[in-house]
């Protein structure tokens, strides 16, 4: 992942799509940049949700909650609290008076990047960069 600045947040946050690639082993050159930064790298309860729901839709049920068990043990993952709820909250009232909404999941995982202090690393750019206040990084930039 990039250099940082100074001031930018030095952990990462993954959104569900990059764990679906993640899983999926595309592109492999964001699979050998998730894995060079495995250390800094963390994800959602609301992630987990998210694969686990996919998992019980997929035709390969069993498979796909392996794969997910196995990813899962390997990052940090983030219990979603209040201070991230706060943070859900503040987003989603500053994006309805614009007139604007993301995805009911995209806005937790986004409250949940903003409250601790993560860079939150997806390749929905459209759909974050509405977020006041969210670091992000794409990782696969072709993708938007």
């Amino acid at each position: 992942m990039n250099a940082r600045a100074k001031d930018r947040p030095s952990g990462f946050l993954l959104d569900t799509n990059i764990v679906i690639d993640v899983l999926k082993r595309r592109p492999l050159a964001m699979l050998s940049t998730v894995n060079a930064n495995a250390s800094r790298i963390a994800i959602s309860s609301i992630t987990i949700a998210d694969l686990m729901h996919g998992a019980e839709k997929s035709q390969r049920v069993n498979e796909c909650l392996a794969a997910i068990e196995d990813f899962c043990s390997r990052p940090e993952v983030l219990p979603c609290g209040a201070k991230a709820a706060q943070h859900d909250g503040a987003i989603r009232a500053a994006l309805e008076k614009l007139g604007q909404s993301i995805g009911v999941n995209d806005m937790h995982i986004a409250g949940h990047a903003r409250s601790e202090g993560l860079v939150l690393v997806t390749t929905n750019v459209a759909e974050f960069e509405r977020v006041p206040a969210l670091e992000l990084e794409n990782l696969v930039p072709d993708c938007q």
